[in-house]
């Protein structure tokens, strides 16, 4: 059955196991060309579209593979900052990428322009993983699963 929506468009259903298809992480860069630079050429996110308008604004969506949306309450956030780092240093926001080296990949995005706030630290729950504060304001974790 089909319902009329106001605008006179149909209201089509379609079954799925979840309502959201994408998780895109928004962020705003004040200096673009190193954000992408960093990301993009260093980290090796793939470029999956690019949008220029008015007034010199600028969009790039990077490919960062699978994502998952990780909520923490304030003991697990004060926990992994006490195995990655060895004291509180994360804000409300810490993006998590998963390399295959985490000392090479900490090494490389040192070289970029990140600042290393821990190396790699082997975790309670078997991964490596080193914290870094980046392009646009973000702090990041590299972890490498080792199991």
């Amino acid at each position: 059955m089909t319902q009329e929506q106001p605008d006179s468009l149909p209201l089509v259903r379609v079954e799925r196991s979840s309502g959201v298809r994408q998780l895109r992480l928004v962020v705003h860069a004040t200096d673009f060309d190193d954000a992408v630079a960093f990301y993009r050429d260093v980290l090796g996110l793939p470029e999956q579209a690019a949008f220029e308008g008015d007034g010199d604004a600028k969009v790039m969506i990077l490919d960062a593979g699978r994502a998952t949306l990780e909520i923490a309450n304030s003991a697990q956030k004060k926990m992994i900052d006490e195995v990655e780092v060895g004291r509180q240093v994360s804000g409300h926001i810490r993006v998590a990428f998963e390399v295959d080296d985490v000392v090479l990949r900490t090494q490389e995005l040192a070289d970029a322009g990140a600042n290393i706030l821990a190396y790699a630290t082997k975790t309670p729950w078997s991964s490596l993983n080193s914290r870094l504060e980046a392009p646009a304001g973000l702090q990041l974790t590299l972890f490498q699963e080792l199991e």
